[in-house]
C-alpha cells in the first residue's frame, strides 16, 4: 500500500501506531498485528485493495445461545478541560494516577510522593466531579456514582502512608455514600481527620516550588483561597470508544450517555434477546454491584440455555493427588511483600533467609504480590520441581485468599489440607507500622509457629453429601418472587413463602420507577406468572417456625394460615425477607394527616387522590430516620423517589410550588438527569443540617415549616399544604431467621453477607443466599439483579448431583466421650448430636470448623482435623 495522504486506523486516533511504516520498505505500511482488532476499515478504504486479512484467521466464528457484555469502563480524561490545568501542573494528577503512586507495583513503589519534586505531601485537595454532574457537557450529565468513596478511601489511605500529619481535604457538592456501611465509612474518615469543604473549586493557580492556589466559596458564601501540595482530580466513569463500537456490532442499544440500554424490570438484558450486560457498560457503579450483575447475567443466560446444561461443557481435569503418608516433610515457604502492605514495613529478605534455617524448610521465597496469577504458575510449578509436601504462606488474611492458594495445592497434586498461612500483614505489618523492628521479629516468629504445625499436617478428606434440588424462598416481594421464578424458569422445583396474605412487598405501594415505569403493572404480572408457575409452591400467611439440616439437605417447619404445619425438605434457601417504610416521632408525624411518608403519598397518588395545584405547596424532608444514630446508614433510593415525585406533582400541577429540604442529595448514577430536570423545572432545593431540623407547626391553614437558609444565614417559614417525610428503610430481618439459618445479622438489622465485593450474595453458611433489601436499602432493578445474582449461585450447587463440604471439621472419639451434652449446647451450628449409643458425632454437612466444642470437651474426645493438639502445642512451643 502506498503511502499517499496519511492514513488513520479506523478505532481512532490514538490507535494509529497499529500501521506503521515497514523497515524494509520505508514507503510500504505494515499492520500491527498485535493491535489491530480486524475491524475491517482499513481494508474497505483501501484504493489499492492491498490489505486484506491474514491467511491465519484474525476472527473466529463461534456458535453460542446468549452473549454477555462486560466490556468495563473508562475514566474520563481531565484534558478536556482547561480549568484545572492538568497538562501543565505535574502535581495535578487524577485518582486513578494517585492510586498507582499509592500502589507498590507504581512509580513511587507506594511511598507517598508529588510528582513535581518527590517530596512526601503535607497538603492534599480531592476535587469532586471531575467529568461528572457537568450540565454544560450533555454526555457528562450523570453522576459517576463511585468517586466520593474512592476519594474519602483514598484521603485515609494517604493519611496512613504518610510518615508525618497529612492535611487531606475533599472538595465536594453532595457526598454520596449509599451503598452498605458506605455512610458510617463518611463518618470514621471524618473522625480521622480528613476534611470535607462543600464548594466547587473553579480552578488552580500554580504556586512556589509546584505549589497549587486553590480559590473557592465556602457554603456560607465567603471566598476563601488555601494552598496545597498536590490536588487530586476524582475523574468520572465513562463508556469506551471500543466498548460503544462492539455494542453498535452486537445490535444493542445505548443510551444518551452511551451505556448499554436497560429496563428496571430486566436489568441485565440489553434490547438485543439473548444479549445481556453487567458492570459499568450499562452505567456507572460499584464492585459489589457489578460482581452482584455479573451473576444476574448469568442466571438470565442460564434461563435461556438451561435445557442445554452440560451439554457444551468440559470437565477440568484435576491434577491426581500425590500420597504424601510416610513421607518426612519438605516444607516450602512463599514470604509476600503484598506491595508496601508487608514490605513496607517488614523487613522481607531477613524474613526470607530466617525462614530457611527452620527445621523441614527446603525452600524459600519472597514475592511482591504471592496472589498474583503469575505467581500462582511458578509456585505449582515449584511445588513439583521441589518434591515440596507442605506449603507456607506468609501474607495476608486466609479469610479471602486461602481457598486461591489451596487450588494452587490442588494443580500441583498435593492435598489442600497441606497448607499453612501465617498472617504477617493484618496481624503484624498492619498493627506494628510504626515499629519496623519489632514487626521483623513477630514475622519471624509467626513463620516459626506456621511451620512448627505444617509439619505434622495431615491430608485431610472432604465429605460428599447428596443435594435436594429444591429451593425454599422466604419472602414473597418482587426479590423473593424474581429468585423464584429464575430458578423455576430453569426446572428447579421452589417453595416460596410469604408471611402477610398476598405477595409484592413494598412495590405495592410503589407509583412509578426512577425511569417512569410502571411499578404496579410488572408486580401484578410477576404475581400472576409466580402463582400459576407449576414449579413454585406458594404460601401465603405461613410463619417459618423451625429449620434444621445443612446446605443440600434442610428440613423447615411452617405454620400455615389453617393452623396446620408442613415440613419442606429443600438443599437451598435463599433469604429476601424485605424491608418497611420506618414510621418516624417527629415533624408532627401521626398528628397531622397533612404530614405523611413518602409511600403513602405514593397511595394517593395511585388511588386518584394525588394534591392538586389549588391545593398549595408541598414540601418533602429527606434523611427522615437516616444517617442518624438509630439508623446510621443512608437509605439510597429515597432521594431519587423524591425526585420522581416532585417532577410528578409538577406535571400535573405546573403551578404548585415544591421544596426539597436535604442534607446530600444522591441522585447515583443515571438518576442525576432526574436531579438536574427538577431543578430545571422550578423545584426549590434548600440544604438543613441534622443538628438543626425544620420545626413543624400545624394550623388550620396549613402548616408552617422553618428552617435556617444555610446560603441566606437565617431562619426561613415555608408555608404549605402537605409534608411528604422520606423515611428511612428498616430491614424486616428477625433474629430468629438469623438463628435459624445460622447468618449473621448487622448492627442495623440487615443480613451480612460472606464478602462484600467477592462473595455479596452468599453467607459463610453454605446453601443460604441473600437478595433484596434483607441485604440493605436498593431500588426495584438493583433488587431484582439481586435476586438474579442469589438464584445464579443457587443454581450451582441445584446442578449437581452432589457437594463437598469442608474437611477441617470436628471429630469424636466416642470411646472417651463421657456424653456430657456440652458440645450439643455450646456450638452454634447444631453439628453435634447424640447418637443411638448416646454418644456425641459431628454432622460434617453442619460443623464449620470453629473448634468452640473442642475447646469446651471436658474429656477430650473431640478433635479438630487440622487444628489438632499436637500442632496447636506445637506453635505454642515453638514460641
Amino acid at each position: 500500500m502506498s503511502t499517499g495522504n496519511e492514513f488513520n486506523c479506523g478505532l481512532d486516533s490514538r490507535a494509529v501506531p497499529s500501521i506503521r511504516y515497514a523497515q524494509a520498505v520505508p514507503q510500504i505500511y505494515s499492520i500491527n498485528r498485535d493491535a489491530c482488532l480486524g475491524c475491517g476499515i482499513c481494508e474497505t478504504v483501501c484504493l489499492a485493495k492491498a490489505v486484506r486479512y491474514a491467511d491465519e484467521p484474525r476472527r473466529t466464528q463461534i456458535e453460542v445461545g446468549a452473549v454477555i457484555v462486560a466490556a468495563g469502563t473508562e475514566v474520563f480524561d481531565p484534558l478536556k478541560l482547561d480549568t484545572y490545568e492538568y497538562a501543565l501542573l505535574p502535581n495535578v494528577v487524577t485518582s486513578l494516577e494517585f492510586e498507582r503512586i499509592l500502589s507498590a507495583s507504581g512509580p513511587y513503589r507506594g511511598r507517598l510522593m508529588r510528582p513535581y519534586d518527590r517530596e512526601e505531601p503535607k497538603k492534599i485537595a480531592w476535587l469532586q466531579c471531575v467529568g461528572s454532574r457537568d450540565i454544560n457537557r450533555a454526555d457528562h450529565s450523570y453522576c459517576s456514582s463511585v468517586c466520593c468513596m474512592y476519594a474519602i478511601k483514598e484521603a485515609v489511605i494517604a493519611m496512613e502512608h504518610a510518615h508525618g500529619p497529612l492535611d487531606a481535604a475533599i472538595f465536594y457538592m453532595d457526598i454520596r455514600s449509599h451503598g452498605k456501611d458506605f455512610e458510617r465509612y463518611y463518618e470514621r474518615a471524618r473522625e480521622h481527620g480528613v476534611r470535607f469543604v462543600r464548594s466547587r473549586v473553579h480552578s488552580i493557580t500554580p504556586g512556589k516550588d509546584g505549589d497549587l492556589e486553590l480559590v473557592y466559596v465556602d457554603d456560607q458564601g465567603r471566598q476563601q483561597g488555601e494552598t496545597f501540595d498536590m490536588v487530586v482530580l476524582s475523574v468520572g466513569l465513562q463508556a469506551p470508544r471500543e466498548v460503544v463500537q462492539v455494542a453498535q456490532r452486537l445490535g444493542v442499544e445505548l443510551d444518551k450517555n452511551n451505556f448499554v440500554k436497560t429496563d428496571s424490570f430486566s436489568p441485565v438484558q440489553s434490547s438485543r434477546p439473548g444479549v445481556y450486560v453487567c458492570g459499568a457498560i450499562q452505567g456507572p457503579k460499584d464492585i459489589p454491584q457489578s460482581v452482584t450483575e455479573a451473576s444476574a447475567s448469568a442466571a438470565a443466560a442460564g434461563m435461556l440455555l438451561h435445557e442445554t446444561r452440560w451439554k457444551e461443557t468440559t470437565e477440568k481435569k484435576v491434577t491426581a493427588e500425590t500420597n504424601v503418608t510416610g513421607e518426612p516433610p519438605r516444607i516450602g515457604v512463599f514470604v509476600c511483600q503484598c506491595g508496601i502492605n508487608i514490605g513496607g514495613v517488614v523487613d522481607v529478605p531477613k524474613v526470607r533467609e530466617y525462614a530457611k534455617s527452620l527445621p523441614f524448610v527446603t525452600y524459600v521465597e519472597d514475592n511482591l504480590y504471592t496472589c498474583s496469577q503469575d505467581t500462582q504458575v511458578k509456585m505449582a510449578q515449584v511445588i513439583r520441581e521441589q518434591g515440596i509436601n507442605r506449603v507456607i504462606v506468609a501474607a495476608c488474611t486466609p479469610r479471602t485468599h486461602e481457598p486461591l492458594f489451596q487450588e494452587t495445592l490442588i494443580d500441583a497434586g498435593l492435598n489442600k489440607y497441606l497448607f499453612e498461612m501465617a498472617n504477617i500483614r493484618n496481624q503484624d505489618s498492619w498493627v506494628h507500622s510504626q515499629d519496623p523492628a519489632a514487626a521483623t521479629a513477630k514475622a519471624k516468629d509467626l513463620i516459626r509457629m506456621a511451620v512448627a504445625k505444617a509439619a505434622l499436617l495431615e491430608p485431610l478428606k472432604e465429605t460428599l453429601l447428596d443435594v435436594i434440588p429444591v429451593t425454599m424462598v422466604v419472602g414473597g416481594g418482587v426479590a423473593g418472587m424474581t429468585a423464584a421464578k429464575a430458578l423455576a424458569d430453569q426446572g428447579f422445583e421452589v417453595h416460596l413463602v410469604e408471611k402477610s396474605q398476598r405477595l409484592g412487598g413494598n412495590a405495592r405501594s410503589l407509583f412509578r420507577t426512577w425511569r417512569g415505569e410502571d411499578i404496579q403493572a410488572f408486580v401484578g404480572s410477576l404475581v400472576d406468572t409466580v402463582e400459576n408457575n407449576p414449579q413454585i409452591k406458594v404460601y401465603k400467611s405461613a410463619e417459618l417456625t423451625r429449620v434444621q439440616g445443612f446446605v443440600g439437605n434442610f428440613t423447615s417447619e411452617l405454620l400455615l394460615s389453617d393452623g396446620n404445619r408442613t415440613e419442606i425438605r429443600h438443599g437451598i434457601a435463599i433469604l429476601a425477607t424485605g424491608g418497611t417504610e420506618f414510621k418516624p416521632a417527629e415533624y408532627l408525624y401521626g398528628a397531622d394527616p397533612r404530614i405523611m411518608t413518602h409511600l403513602e403519598l405514593d397511595s394517593m397518588i395511585m388511588a386518584g387522590k394525588a394534591p392538586r395545584g389549588e391545593d398549595g405547596a408541598t414540601v418533602f424532608v429527606q434523611c427522615v430516620g437516616s444517617r442518624e444514630p438509630q439508623h446510621a446508614y443512608c437509605s439510597r433510593v429515597c432521594c431519587t423517589h423524591t425526585m420522581e415525585s416532585a417532577l410528578h406533582l409538577r406535571k400535573t400541577n405546573p403551578e404548585m410550588p415544591i421544596y426539597v429540604l436535604y442534607r446530600d442529595i444522591r441522585t447515583y448514577g443515571e438518576r442525576e438527569d432526574l436531579y438536574t430536570e427538577a431543578r430545571r423545572q422550578g423545584v426549590i432545593f434548600v440544604r438543613y443540617d441534622v443538628d438543626a431540623k425544620a420545626v413543624v407547626k400545624a394550623a388550620p391553614t396549613g402548616l408552617e415549616i422553618t428552617l435556617n437558609e444555610p446560603i441566606l444565614q437565617r431562619p426561613v417559614t415555608l408555608k404549605a399544604d402537605r409534608l411528604v417525610l422520606s423515611t428511612a428503610i428498616v430491614p424486616s430481618v428477625s433474629e430468629e431467621l438469623g438463628q435459624f439459618f445460622k447468618v449473621p445479622i448487622n448492627e442495623d438489622g440487615f443480613l451480612v453477607e460472606a464478602h462484600p465485593k467477592l462473595r455479596p450474595v452468599e453467607f459463610a453458611t453454605e446453601g443460604v443466599f441473600v437478595c433484596g433489601m434483607a441485604h440493605s436499602p436498593k431500588s426495584i432493578d438493583e433488587s431484582i439483579a439481586q435476586a438474579l445474582a442469589a438464584a445464579s449461585r443457587a443454581t450451582t450447587l441445584l446442578s449437581t448431583d452432589k457437594i463437598s463440604v469442608s474437611g477441617a471439621v470436628a471429630e469424636t472419639q466416642q470411646a472417651i466421650c463421657s456424653e456430657c451434652g456440652t458440645c450439643v449446647n455450646v456450638c452454634p451450628y447444631s453439628a453435634p448430636s447424640f447418637n443411638t449409643k448416646g454418644k456425641a458425632e459431628i454432622n460434617p454437612g453442619l460443623c464449620k470448623g470453629c473448634g468452640l466444642c473442642t475447646a469446651s470437651c471436658r474429656s477430650g474426645a473431640i478433635k479438630l482435623k487440622g487444628f489438632d493438639d499436637s500442632q496447636i502445642f506445637a506453635m505454642i512451643e515453638s514460641v
